[in-house]
């Protein structure tokens, strides 16, 4: 039996497949262990690569292997899949995951800080919060339109909707009236826990040197800035901005052959909530610039004359993101061109 030099793990909540190889790729044992076995077996193990996919609760395991000297490999899981051979189990994935990480090609996920996850979960909670309050003011804005009562789409016409349901020349049963005011309440609990939030987050992006040094570029505000140091991996991994923007998936698919070169829309790969507050952010500089007028002759002025503004948006968005790749590899805050006029 060879020498133990890389261990694949499909983690679960309850079960954890262990896969071990030899440095050849050959098997060398296959363990199901409970949770508490498996924090044993790995306590216990002399210190090997360990793989796992980068799902639910990989960063968590990831930092305890690596408190008990293991090198922790994460990937993610759609690196992994190609590499399962037949049916899909946890025996097979563990060893798909020892064969993902034995490429020399492999590309891994940098494992988070219980500091960056906790920002992700005040991340996440907003947006959960502002989820459920846009889907209790498109209820109340239903419910109101059976009564011949219409507002316009938007949290800014609440008010409208509230003094709707306050007026009692409106024609409105009693027992709607009584269930649209519950739904304001909600409306307002809701508003009221997503700006302390939103007051946090900007707090903690005005803490750290990052997030400060970020929001000086236009376009990026507090939450931009927490998103990018929470969830982007150091910038040090991509040898170029064009990089870090087609890890954003703002870069067009390619559909190249045969020497051909043949480009369609973006990729939308990668990481997400990036993505969408640089397009957002991209689109209120856009809109700024719209009313004030864009510099004669800046790129974002000639974009204006001759794209639509999505397209301009997630252009803009696209170099953002490499002005954000240089500003933190060279340490620097923004000193582009100005985008908007005076």
């Amino acid at each position: 039996m060879g020498e133990v030099t890389i261990i694949g793990v499909d983690l679960a909540k309850n079960v954890f497949q262990v896969h071990g190889a030899a440095a050849d790729g050959s098997v060398v044992f296959r363990k199901k262990l409970s949770r508490p076995q498996f924090a044993r077996f790995m306590a216990d193990h002399p210190p090997c690569v360990v793989a796992m996919e980068a799902c639910a609760s990989a960063h968590h395991w990831a930092r305890e292997m690596a408190r008990d000297g293991h090198e922790v490999r994460l990937i993610a899981p759609h690196y992994v899949k190609p590499f399962i051979k037949r049916q899909k189990n946890d025996a097979a994935d563990a060893e798909a995951i020892v064969e993902a990480a034995l490429r020399p090609t492999m590309r891994f996920v940098e494992p988070k800080t219980q500091e960056q996850q906790a920002r992700a979960v005040a991340f996440r909670t907003r947006e959960q919060l502002v989820k459920q309050r846009t889907e209790a003011v498109n209820a109340l804005r239903s419910h109101l339109y059976e009564f011949g009562h219409v507002a316009p789409v938007g949290i800014g016409y609440v008010p409208r909707l509230e003094q709707v349901i306050a007026d009692p020349d409106a024609d409105i049963p009693d027992l709607a009236r009584e269930i649209c005011r519950v739904l304001l309440d909600q409306i307002n609990q809701l508003t009221d826990r997503i700006d302390a939030l939103k007051a946090r987050i900007a707090a903690l992006s005005n803490e750290a040197e990052m997030p400060r040094q970020l929001q000086t570029m236009p376009g990026v505000g507090p939450i931009t800035a927490l998103a990018v140091e929470t969830f982007a991996p150091p910038m040090e991994q991509f040898r170029r901005g064009r990089d870090f923007a087609a890890w954003l998936g703002l870069v067009p698919r390619q559909h190249s052959t045969g020497g051909k070169q043949k480009l369609g829309k973006t990729s939308k790969m990668g990481q997400r909530d990036i993505r969408r507050l640089l397009v957002i952010g991209a689109t209120a500089v856009i809109r700024w610039a719209s009313r004030r007028g864009a510099p004669k002759g800046s790129w974002l002025a000639r974009m204006l004359e001759r794209k639509p503004v999505p397209v301009v948006a997630v252009a803009l968005a696209n170099k953002m993101a490499r002005g954000i790749w240089a500003m933190l590899t060279r340490g620097e805050s923004y000193r582009g061109p100005v985008l908007i006029g005076a």
